[in-house]
């Protein structure tokens, strides 16, 4: 307790400050995810996306980023063996490390997992911190296998999505009026499952505790509601004369489903990943207050509205970078292909969220953009991005875990 009493209010700043920073990292790296699609597909512009992601980013983490936190990240670190100093410092180094990650990451354009990074940094400080014994080594198994079944699982999804729309739309007699005809069932979907992804994942930090019937019911709302909105938007596009110009209008008309998907899927990003930097700074307050530790602690609002506008910065300044990697390096979008990758991704995390699998947004979407490339065949891929792109996933974890052991060592020699 004397080491809380004595710097009890320098450990509050630097967890604030180190929050502030992580969240940061969420908004530069992460948030290209929700974007990165609608930019390369050319339906939004950087500072549309930037604009978009800003508003419904900090909604989603501000009001559904949750009420409740674990503290201990996904079940990782048994909590019993760690005392409460060991506990500040550690949640710090594994604050600053998965920053400092990020930071890297994020300037090189590597679209990595911001909650492999925490994880990783957590992993290290409680192996070598506290013991080997503390980690719960049976829970990084699903983390590690979910580099190979999300990607592969959105897309397969992705691939099966962009030949239906190839089936459907882009290869007939008359694309523009097909497209009429069937763009709205894939509006439908899109308002069905990005509600639910929402009202299942984003949500359940409020206080609404739904039922399963109600979030359906409510999803099917939101789908219709979409259906509409998209298809008096879809009224004003004309079709142009014959030739290639008849596919520019089916495009235009995709482009219009590309805007829901980024709204939606930076809201859903928002109220997630937010838990990626307030979690440990949660953590960190409800110690200090206390002097205990607690398997969950209660994440005060101004924690949330720090990390939501850290988030918020991140993307601002350095969501570029990121963005250009996905939308545009990976394989050529236009809105047909971005619409399915992304839609292919939503349905990923709803299913994953669902069945309890711990998936990354990064990595699925990275899948489902693969997928979109895979149906036009292997030459529609940038090869060597992609390989930098799977080693810097790989790398992401110990690096994490070798950055917060550093950080971890030299506050417990600076604190104690």
């Amino acid at each position: 307790m004397t080491l809380i009493a004595e710097y009890g209010t320098i450990f509050l700043v630097l967890a604030c400050l180190f929050g502030f920073f992580m969240a940061w990292g969420v908004g530069a790296n992460d948030v290209a995810n929700a974007m990165g699609t609608s930019v390369g597909s050319r339906a939004l512009t950087i500072k549309q996306a930037i604009v978009i992601a800003m508003v419904f980013e900090f909604l989603g983490a501000y009001l559904a980023g949750g009420s409740v936190t674990q503290t201990v990240r996904s079940g990782i670190v048994d909590s019993s063996m760690i005392s409460p100093d060991q506990m500040i410092f550690g949640m710090l180094a594994a604050l600053l490390a998965a920053g400092t990650w990020l930071l890297i990451a994020s300037l090189k354009g590597w679209p990595v997992s911001t909650t492999h990074s925490i994880i990783g940094a957590v992993i290290g400080f409680a192996a070598v911190g506290v013991s080997v014994e503390a980690v719960h080594w049976a829970g990084v198994v699903p983390i590690v296998s979910s580099w190979i079944i999300s990607p592969l699982l959105a897309g397969s999804i992705s691939f099966m999505i962009f030949v239906t729309v190839h089936k459907l739309i882009l290869d007939t007699d008359e694309p523009f009026a097909n497209a009429k005809r069937y763009i709205p069932i894939y509006m439908f979907a899109v308002g069905f499952i990005i509600a639910l992804m929402t009202l299942t994942k984003g949500l359940k930090h409020v206080g609404l505790n739904l039922s399963v019937l109600e979030s359906f019911g409510l999803a099917v709302l939101s789908g219709v509601m979409v259906t509409v909105i998209g298809v008096a938007l879809m009224s004003r596009i004309k079709d142009e004369s014959s030739g290639k110009s008849h596919l520019n209008s089916v495009e235009r008309v995709f482009a219009i489903l590309m805007i829901f998907t980024a709204c939606a899927m930076a809201f859903a990003h928002g109220s997630n990943d937010v838990a990626n930097a307030v979690g440990p700074l949660a953590a960190i307050a409800g110690v200090l207050q206390s002097g205990e530790i607690h398997a969950q602690s209660t994440v005060p609002g101004w924690v949330l509205l720090l990390g939501a506008l850290g988030i918020v910065v991140g993307l601002a300044t350095y969501g570029y970078r990121v963005i250009a990697t996905i939308g545009r390096h990976i394989t050529e979008l236009t809105p047909s292909r971005g619409f399915a990758a992304e839609l292919a991704a939503a349905s990923t995390v709803v299913g994953a969220s669902g069945l309890g699998l711990p998936v990354s947004t990064t990595h699925t979407l990275v899948g489902a953009i693969l997928g979109v490339g895979m149906a036009r065949g292997i030459a529609a891929l940038n090869l060597r991005v992609i390989g930098t792109i799977f080693t810097s996933w790989v790398v992401t974890l110990p690096a994490g875990a070798i950055l917060s052991i550093i950080y971890f060592l030299i506050f417990s020699a600076i604190f104690s």
